[in-house]
């Protein structure tokens, strides 16, 4: 037996008007936890959970497309979520951390506007 194609669909998600430029929200879609952020009138969406040790990205700083995790200081390009930097860790430390957890992007979401409501497609 195969497994069901799933179908990635557009599901509102939020409004426009609750992000101001700078901001994120955390929000729950489809049994994921996600962010929205809003970077220069465009806005971004991601998953919350940060790839390293579990932080919550949407808790983090923002600043332009980068994330940094509140936790260990990863740091992620929203545009298509690549990873910056892994930690802020140095020498061995740092070394062991990409050992047990290969440095690897966030998952990212398209977002479509349709009047003032924001979608994800997820």
């Amino acid at each position: 037996m195969t497994d069901p194609v799933q179908t990635k669909r557009f599901t509102q998600v939020a409004k426009t008007n609750d992000l101001k430029d700078g901001t994120m929200k955390e929000i729950k879609v489809q049994g994921k936890e996600v962010f929205l952020a809003k970077v220069r009138d465009k806005i971004y969406a991601a998953d919350n959970i940060c790839p390293h040790m579990g932080g919550k990205l949407g808790q983090g700083k923002l600043e332009g497309t980068v994330v940094t995790c509140p936790r260990h200081a990863s740091k992620f390009d929203l545009t298509d979520g690549h990873v910056i930097r892994w930690t802020d860790w140095t020498g061995i430390k740092a070394s062991a951390s990409k050992l047990f957890r290969a440095p690897h992007p966030i998952i990212t979401y398209p977002v479509k506007i349709d009047g003032d409501n924001i979608l994800i497609e997820i």
